[in-house]
């Protein structure tokens, strides 16, 4: 194909745009709705920043500030993949296009939409609150459309690079993953305010220092460099910035050829394909054998069930996402708390009410296979070992997290004397929870939906409200012996000389609690299997 294919390509890409939003008013709106929104916040955004002007800190503020915004660039194509079409060249491999026209065509279109606009009032905001003289706004110019670029450039690079695993039903599940770099941030957001409210902005002069010679953030750099008249140190940030654009196009043009002359590797027979015949290794040669025997001379279970939980773990998305949320949520919390001062050493407790959530629908996590595992369940004893397996491949997990969480608040708070009793009420807690989300799995099971963000089937958030807060609220009831001598311990004369008790004290309580409830849970479970199936089948 001959000419310029630029045009072409920003009429595509707008073409996409309008067609999409004819699919239904629904969209129409909320994509105006959205546009809206966030034009508004660019436009206060722009505000605040041309507030900053004359500010002392204005450029510690502004550098770090494009630093996140290249970043966001750069994550965002791989929990959005299908939030712009023409992310994915793959669409193109048939039409007679060269790389880099191509790739100049693709850039230029990357530059319609809500995003560049956003980037675009916020770089403009940037440079004005740290440009000062002629010279530093002819910088201003060249600093803003390299970062705009560079911003552009390494978000359609990491695209193309993971393009096939992104156009994957695997690679779209991991959108679901969104949910952890949403909670995750907002705990450093918010730990980052706290540190700027107490000790002022000066605190970002040091990290601003180094990320203004970091792409795209060294392009603002040069223009407070040019303001205060070191003209040399701004050519040389300008000089890697366009380094850094050169370099990604460069590797952006290379993936395109690659991706465009490579056959998809998932459409050729595997060679390897007996090879990579599932078998039990690594944490499964640790678990008890399906071959070994029970006690009444039958064939355990035990081990099987142990091995399944923990490959859906692994492999199931949505059970991924919501073990790797609670365990970041889980250490978080204490964690940041304890690093201001503000925490309390009982805030370790938190990393095992996170992970003996997991425990709570058991059942619905199987979805419509779960048929398979009612076929072999048919007795009340059956049905025991099931969940016993389940709770013990969650403890696998759980038991030595809380503990580390715990060690690592204790160091953090300096109060190691406290260590073993909340020791022992976490692991009272987690046998509570065990002992709830066993009986909640078979009294209230509820459909988690396969595809899109939704952790609950249409019609069943009463049923999910019911199991999850009505089983930890019954928690809370349940460690409420080792709770009160906890109280006990700590306000008593004598109680810090006895404190040590309340770790084996809580770890048997936890344990014999654990065993109660899944014995009242195993004869329910095996009572109520086709109810079971049809609420967990509904997603």
């Amino acid at each position: 194909m001959t000419g310029d294919i630029t045009p072409v390509v920003v009429r595509l890409k707008l073409s996409l745009l309008r067609n999409g939003l004819r699919q239904s008013g629904g969209r129409r709106a909320a994509y105006i709705a959205s546009a809206v929104a966030v034009l508004l916040f660019s436009v206060l955004q722009l505000l605040g920043l041309i507030a900053l002007r004359g500010d002392e800190h204005a450029a510690s503020v502004v550098v770090p500030l494009v630093a996140v915004l290249a970043a966001g660039w750069a994550v965002m194509p791989l929990f959005f993949p299908g939030g712009d079409e023409t992310l994915d060249p793959t669409r193109l491999v048939m039409l007679p296009l060269r790389p880099r026209p191509l790739v100049r065509a693709l850039l230029v279109a990357s530059l319609v939409g809500i995003g560049p606009v956003f980037t675009l009032c916020m770089l403009v905001g940037s440079v004005v609150s740290v440009a000062h003289g002629a010279s530093a706004y002819v910088v201003s110019v060249l600093g803003v459309v390299l970062a705009l670029l560079v911003c552009v450039a390494l978000a359609r690079t990491v695209a193309v690079a993971n393009i096939r695993l992104l156009t994957s039903r695997k690679g779209r599940d991991l959108a679901v993953l969104s949910g952890l770099v949403i909670a995750v941030g907002a705990q450093v957001v918010n730990f980052g305010a706290q540190r700027l409210g107490s000790g002022g902005l000066g605190q970002l002069d040091g990290p601003a220092d180094v990320l203004k010679w970091i792409p795209p953030a060294s392009a603002i750099g040069a223009v407070d460099s040019a303001s205060e008249g070191s003209y040399g140190v701004a050519a040389l940030q300008l000089a890697l910035s366009a380094a850094a654009l050169t370099g990604l196009l460069a590797l952006w043009s290379r993936h395109l050829t690659r991706l465009m002359t490579s056959p998809d590797g998932s459409t050729l027979p595997s060679s390897q394909g007996a090879a990579r015949e599932r078998s039990s290794t690594g944490l499964a040669r640790l678990l008890p054998s399906p071959s070994a025997k029970s006690l009444g001379g039958t064939p355990s279970r035990t081990g099987t069930v142990m091995e399944r939980s923990l490959r859906y773990v692994w492999r199931d998305p949505k059970t991924k996402a919501a073990w790797v949320t609670s365990l970041a949520i889980g250490l978080i919390v204490p964690v940041f708390n304890a690093v201001q001062g503000t925490g309390s050493i009982y805030f370790a407790c938190f990393a095992a009410g996170m992970l003996g959530v997991q425990m709570y629908n058991q059942f619905g996590q199987d979805t419509s296979a779960f048929w398979m595992v009612a076929m072999t369940i048919s007795s009340t004893r059956d049905a025991y070992v099931e969940l016993r397996g389940r709770a013990l491949a969650l403890l696998v997990i759980t038991l030595p997290y809380a503990t580390l969480v715990t060690v690592v608040t204790t160091a953090l708070i300096d109060d190691w004397p406290k260590l073993p009793e909340v020791l022992g009420v976490s692991f009272a807690l987690l046998g509570a929870m065990l002992a709830t989300g066993a009986w909640t799995s078979a009294r209230f099971p509820y459909s988690i939906p396969q595809e899109g963000y939704k952790n609950v089937a249409p019609g069943q958030s009463g049923l999910a409200a019911a199991a999850v807060v009505g089983g930890m609220v019954s928690a809370a009831l349940l460690c409420a012996p080792v709770i009160a001598l906890t109280i006990w311990a700590n306000v008593s004369a004598d109680g810090d000389r006895w404190s040590w008790v309340l770790l084996p004290i809580g770890a048997v309580y936890g344990t014999v609690i654990t065993l109660a409830g899944l014995r009242l849970a195993a004869p329910r479970t095996a009572r109520q299997l086709p109810e079971i199936l049809v609420a967990v089948s509904k997603g």
